[in-house]
């Protein structure tokens, strides 16, 4: 015998060492730090010393793939779930997956080559039933049965060994799924029928007739064939859902023209930095986000906000990478690059929430669960029934129906049902500017009763202006601007940037404050030349101990009455002048408020702003209810106590004071207009920041979750049919039997009406 080279072990060590990696936990998956032999596929606890388990660290710059239906799953290669059997998907977001291109060919290969071999076996097999073909008499039995051996080896084998694999993987992991059922049916038929083509003497005459042992190859090759057609569909309408995914992707511009020193070069847009002055031409897409330094435009942004009409772009003004430049040219400086642009955070959103789950998944994930164990039994049963009790021969009988309950009974339409749904919803709702983070809000957001929204930048364009000021006696207009827009500059609120604006537009001076504070839904105070200045409510102020000329409280009436709100500014302890600010309502806000009135949906406002001007604009748009001068606390306190009541919430806003009560909501929805605090507190986003999305957004959510229920009824409805009917029970009373490869058939396609039913939610 020849030894083993130098370089390689003997075989006995090589297996030692193939049997101790299989007990080795990969990159992605849960071991034991004390038992590290123990390895998981999910989170956990060690079975035999209790101690929670820890996930391997998967190296930086590696693709993940996990499953779409068990997201649990992950692992740094690509391969098949060990639970459902399905081929694992890579976890970041790509225009293209090359590995799923390659399933797809690979899946269309086995089904043609399977196809071209299982038909003149079908033909053989069903050749007393076509007399015309004569079959019969041109191949004689003894012949026709290896042919027909000869081609099902193949097919089964080489066409279907995957579904071997996965049935397997599933014993061994204790996850029985569809292919432990597609094993042991095609198996059954396999195994079967060799033998009675090789060891024909051994059966006895129940299982003859005509003096023949009926074989099935025809069975075993006709469901393989057909499982995989349905396995082929299924892999390009899975590719279909990632369209959403795959077409944000190719909207990012792929180069940029950077001008540094005069001078004008075209770059990767991988290389640009922050702070790169860019220049933008008509025609050309934005490369990243950023800011106009110089020009003006109009932008196509609806592939951001889904809205078709050009919005016009000046200096100072914000750019988002991959929307369209139109008519003029302008340069603009990065702001954002790489994962931070917003096309890129809306591509890694729109990924994870098409890989969340759905509470309603439980209750498939629980049928499958007990299921398959289920239908085991049925097949036992069954073959046992018709062996005792069934006609001549009667073994075939119970052969034939029990391969039929194993094979119509795979619960693959089930496990389909709500992942494709929430995976083609999401990604519907990402191209109409509507991110949803978790399939969880998908679901509550069509049980909405209540919507609690925000006034400035919610109801109101966001983008409020100074209309009106009055100062006290001894105080100008450019000295109030000063002090209010020095602490401002440091606010977010739509309302600072009025007022920084308005400073500007006067050319005021600005200086850096000190000892800067800020209090959520209050005012700012801060040092500002050696005096201690206070801007924000009146209530805010009178915290402060500041006192009030009693000429200035009468103004602060009439701008409120006026729906302007009041800032106050205040110099140490005494107030020495009041903005009034008016913001424009959106003009789709009346509408939207309409049609979420039609939806049986109360609009309740809570404001930070005052009664007064609050009540003026709720009395235009129709609003249910209104609650002014509220701190984010107050706002906590009424979706609490909306919640107590029974009634399912949703609160839109678009600041840091939102966002406390967009966490405690059932359905926070931010404006994409407002602060990364409010967004990341938010289970969906407004890319636009327009009311109308929240009525676009509870109509998705309405459709997908109506498509969830018909994809389930679909399953539950035809498992619940199709077992009884494949185990008999019309025999004694029709006389019907189904073939196994009506069976085989009726499977594949219900998964695949599942898969189109849920398609459907693309052209909502």
């Amino acid at each position: 015998m020849t030894p083993p080279e130098p370089d390689q072990p003997c075989c006995h060590h090589r297996d030692e060492a193939v049997a101790s990696s299989q007990t080795l936990a990969q990159p992605g998956q849960w071991t034991c730090p004390m038992d590290p032999e123990v390895v998981a596929n999910e989170p956990g606890d060690c079975p035999q010393c209790g101690m929670a388990l820890e996930q391997i660290p998967i190296p930086p710059g590696t693709t993940i793939y996990t499953c779409p239906m068990h997201p649990e799953v992950r692992q740094d290669q690509p391969g098949d779930c060990p639970k459902c059997g399905m081929a694992l998907e890579p976890l970041s977001p790509t225009s293209s997956d090359p590995h799923a291109e390659k399933e797809i060919r690979e899946l269309a290969r086995k089904f043609w080559v399977g196809l071209v071999l299982t038909i003149p076996v079908f033909l053989l097999a069903m050749g007393a039933m076509i007399p015309a073909l004569n079959l019969e008499q041109l191949v004689p039995k003894s012949v026709s049965k290896w042919i027909e051996l000869i081609l099902t080896t193949p097919v089964v084998f080489w066409c279907g060994g995957m579904f071997f694999q996965r049935g397997w993987r599933s014993i061994r992991n204790r996850s029985l799924n569809m292919f432990t059922l597609i094993m042991l049916g095609v198996g059954a038929a396999y195994l079967f029928s060799l033998v009675a083509v090789i060891l024909p003497g051994i059966f006895p005459d129940s299982f003859r007739k005509n003096g023949e042992v009926g074989l099935y190859f025809e069975a075993a090759a006709v469901i393989t064939v057909l499982v995989l057609l349905g396995q082929y569909l299924e892999a390009r309408a899975r590719s279909r859902t990632g369209e959403a995914i795959g077409a944000l992707l190719n909207l990012s511009a792929k180069t940029a023209h950077r001008v540094a020193d005069g001078q004008e070069e075209e770059v990767p847009v991988e290389e640009l930095h922050i702070d790169d002055l860019l220049r933008v031409r008509p025609g050309e897409k934005v490369p990243i986000d950023g800011i106009i330094t110089k020009g003006k435009s109009t932008i196509d942004e609806a592939m951001i906000t889904g809205e078709p009409v050009p919005v016009e772009k000046g200096v100072g003004e914000d750019v988002i990478g991959g929307t369209v430049n139109q008519t003029g040219s302008f340069l603009m400086r990065a702001e954002k690059v790489g994962s931070d642009t917003l096309l890129s955070q809306i591509v890694h959103m729109v990924a994870n929430a098409q890989r969340s789950r759905a509470p309603i998944q439980k209750l498939a994930d629980t049928v499958a669960g007990y299921f398959v164990p289920i239908v085991l039994v049925i097949a036992l049963l069954t073959f046992g029934v018709w062996a005792i009790w069934g006609p001549a021969p009667a073994m075939a009988y119970a052969i034939v129906n029990a391969v039929a309950v194993l094979i119509i009974a795979c619960p693959c339409a089930l496990g389909l049902a709500t992942p494709m749904s929430i995976m083609v919803g999401i990604g519907r709702a990402a191209s109409s500017g509507i991110l949803i983070k978790n399939a969880e809000a998908i679901e509550t957001a069509e049980k909405v009763t209540v919507l609690i929204t925000d006034k400035t930048g919610t109801l109101t364009a966001g983008k409020p202006h100074v209309t009106s000021l009055a100062t006290q006696d001894g105080s100008s207009d450019k000295d109030l601007l000063s002090f209010a827009a020095a602490l401002e500059t440091r606010s977010e609120h739509p309302l600072a940037r009025a007022i920084v604006d308005e400073a500007k537009s006067r050319q005021a001076e600005i200086t850096e404050p000190a000892d800067f504070t800020s209090t959520t839904g209050g005012g700012v105070s801060g040092e500002v030349l050696g005096s201690r200045i206070h801007v924000g409510q009146e209530s805010f102020l009178r915290s402060q101990e500041v006192t009030f000329p009693e000429d200035l409280l009468p103004k602060a009436e009439q701008f409120q009455s006026e729906a302007q709100t009041v800032v106050w500014v205040a110099k140490e302890t005494e107030a020495i002048g009041l903005l009034g600010i008016s913001d424009p309502i959106k003009e789709s806000t009346p509408a939207a408020i309409k049609r979420l009135h039609e939806a049986g949906i109360k609009v309740i406002m809570a404001t930070g702003d005052n009664e007064t001007t609050a009540q003026a604009v709720a009395k235009k748009l129709g609003i249910d209810e209104v609650h002014a001068g509220f701190s984010p606390q107050n706002k906590i306190e009424l979706v609490q106590r909306l919640k107590a009541e029974g009634a399912v919430v949703a609160m839109a806003g678009d600041g840091i004071n939102d966002a406390p009560a967009l966490a405690e909501a059932q359905v926070g929805i931010a404006m994409g207009t407002g602060t990364d605090v409010a967004i990341e507190s938010a289970s969906l986003t407004l890319v636009k920041g327009d009311l109308d999305g929240i009525v676009k957004a509870i109509s998705i959510s309405r459709a997908v979750m109506k498509n969830i229920r018909q994809n389930l009824f679909f399953a539950f409805v035809y498992n619940s049919l199709g077992v009884p009917i494949a185990a008999g029970i019309l025999y004694p009373f029709f006389g019907l039997l189904l073939s196994p490869m009506i069976a085989g058939a009726a499977m594949s396609f219900s998964s695949v009406s599942v898969i189109l039913n849920a398609l459907r939610l693309r052209r909502m």
